[in-house]
């Protein structure tokens, strides 16, 4: 998963969860440029946009496998 991220002004620790959160919850990027600097990340919306446009499909991808071994039992 480091080679995804290499080359990032962010760390990895820092992409996910603002990822995570727009995929799961389905917040607005705005709404979520609001709740980072409550946990200490300044970003900007369109910094949002530009992480879940490079990282969800490559989430997606990764957590496939897991989704399909847990709905099959």
């Amino acid at each position: 998963m480091d080679s995804v991220f290499r080359w990032r002004r962010f760390a990895p620790e820092v992409i996910l969860p603002g990822v995570r959160w727009y995929c799961k919850y389905g917040i607005s990027y705005r709404d979520l440029e609001e709740m980072m600097p409550e946990r200490g990340i300044a970003v900007d919306h369109t910094t949002l946009y530009r992480w879940a446009q490079r990282y969800a499909p490559e989430l997606e991808k990764r957590t496939l496998w897991y989704q399909s071994r847990l709905s099959s039992s």
